[in-house]
């Protein structure tokens, strides 16, 4: 041990075991700075430190250093590691998701005359809304703590927050549901999600992945057997009107029968926040995201083709629903169904066409989630200057989603489809890149967090601390 002699002319080092120096003023001490090199040999050389793991004091903050906070509250980090609010990879592959519902919404899907799917249509039909609840869950997990989850008030306030968020994202889907809408709008159904994702928030990983698995295997089966119960899918996109004269209706859509049904949509939200309370920021983690979301849509993928081209299943549901033909049952598993699967038999569940909400086609869809993820995660350390433009759109997916919703409403994009999806990727880039940088999240993100957080802060008040308790002088 350093020896060091005190203002009471005690030499510490010659002091007896266990005993501690009484209070008093110290000789001022060296400082090391993580300096190995010459100096460090110096001064290890003279004693300063004799352990091979010395105690090392940070230097003072300097006066011209910026405060934390102000240069780096709304920056994202361009190599995909986490800053103080945002991880860019995730804002990435947010704007991915967005471009590709975009690409769903208005570029053809069938690509000659012979009826072959476009490319967009297969990478992105059913993936991309997928991907964008996948990170919906990722987004909740930040909420609520990320990799050490609330608990206690700040818990509570967050699952409050969670809960206003619901609403005011039904709501919201309700109002631009009132618009002519050419295109399924998903906010409704996101709403439902964010509400059903509450108790699962205080869930740990392994649960986490358990839940998304269940609820993959076994609500598809509940929404077939609903089918020939519940009443059927008749609303495109409800709206205040549907659901105030026939709420049965319209909330069995949204939770079981529907384009994006919340309870089978689970498999996504649940999974999402699992790999949010991941170490998203690490190498391996990334690389781990890629290999495992591959064998799963892999794995998910072949085993459907190989049930339809090898095992007759093709023949088997033409027989059991004798108004269809084989090119019908191929039509579902590459275009999907209109607007849902026949409830003839639930050999339907066996494939993986977009939106049939089957086992295998969100196991499929939630292993592409996992590879975009790390793909983008991976990619933003690489080349994160150049993804700039589509994390600025991921950071304000809902106020660009919204404003496409209303531009389909009122533009006819089918005459020149590509000219119309390049315009909206453009403008909305270059109008989320000029938001972000002048004012940070977009303006309904603004408004949705300003009030889901006040209506928490309201609801759940602070704890008061306890009243502190003066300190008794030392005696000397």
């Amino acid at each position: 041990m350093t020896q060091q002699r005190t203002d009471h002319g005690v030499v510490e080092g010659d002091l007896p075991v266990g005993q501690r120096p009484r209070p008093g003023r110290r000789p001022p001490r060296e400082v090391w700075l993580g300096d190995r090199g010459d100096e460090g040999r110096t001064a290890a050389e003279s004693g300063l430190w004799t352990s091979s793991t010395p105690v090392v004091t940070a230097p003072p903050r300097s006066a011209s250093a910026p405060r934390q906070g102000a240069a780096t509250r709304n920056v994202s980090s361009a190599d995909g590691r986490r800053t103080k609010r945002r991880i860019m990879g995730v804002d990435v592959a947010r704007g991915f998701a967005l471009v590709g519902m975009i690409a769903v919404h208005v570029l053809p899907a069938v690509a000659d005359a012979e009826g072959n799917p476009s490319l967009e249509w297969q990478l992105f039909a059913g993936h991309s809304a997928a991907l964008f609840a996948t990170l919906a869950g990722v987004s909740l997990a930040f909420m609520t703590g990320g990799r050490a989850p609330r608990r206690g008030r700040d818990g509570t306030r967050a699952r409050v927050s969670i809960l206003v968020r619901a609403l005011v994202l039904f709501l919201l889907g309700l109002t631009v549901n009132m618009l002519e809408l050419p295109v399924y709008n998903i906010l409704i159904y996101y709403g439902l999600m964010f509400l059903v994702a509450i108790p699962f928030t205080r869930l740990s990983v392994p649960w986490l992945l358990a839940s998304s698995a269940a609820f993959a295997v076994v609500m598809p089966f509940v929404m077939q057997w609903s089918l020939s119960v519940l009443p059927a899918h008749v609303y495109g996109n409800p709206g205040f009107v549907a659901l105030l004269t026939d709420p049965g209706a319209v909330l069995a859509e949204l939770f079981l029968t529907g384009t994006y049904p919340a309870l089978p949509w689970m498999t996504f939200i649940c999974l999402g926040m699992a790999l949010g309370r991941l170490p998203l920021s690490r190498d391996r983690m990334q690389v781990l995201l890629v290999i495992v979301g591959a064998v799963i849509a892999a794995v998910a993928r072949g085993i459907s083709l190989l049930m339809l081209m090898r095992f007759d299943l093709e023949d088997a549901l033409v027989e059991a629903t004798p108004w269809m033909t084989s090119d019908d049952v191929w039509n579902i598993q590459i275009y999907g169904p209109d607007p849902q699967l026949p409830d003839t038999t639930n050999l339907w569940l066996l494939l993986s066409g977009p939106h049939t909400n089957t086992p295998f086609a969100l196991l499929e869809s939630a292993g592409l989630a996992m590879v975009a993820l790390g793909a983008f995660l991976l990619l933003c350390r690489v080349i994160g200057k150049w993804l700039t433009w589509l994390g600025a759109m991921g950071s304000m997916t809902l106020t660009l989603y919204v404003a496409h919703l209303v531009f389909l409403a009122f533009v006819w994009t089918e005459t020149t489809p590509w000219f119309w999806f390049l315009v909206q990727i453009a403008v909305a880039a270059l109008f989320a890149v000029a938001w972000q940088q002048a004012l940070g999240n977009g303006p309904l993100e603004r408004l949705v967090t300003k009030v889901s957080k006040g209506a928490a802060a309201a609801a759940v008040r602070p704890e008061k601390a306890p009243p502190r308790r003066r300190a008794e002088p030392t005696r000397r």
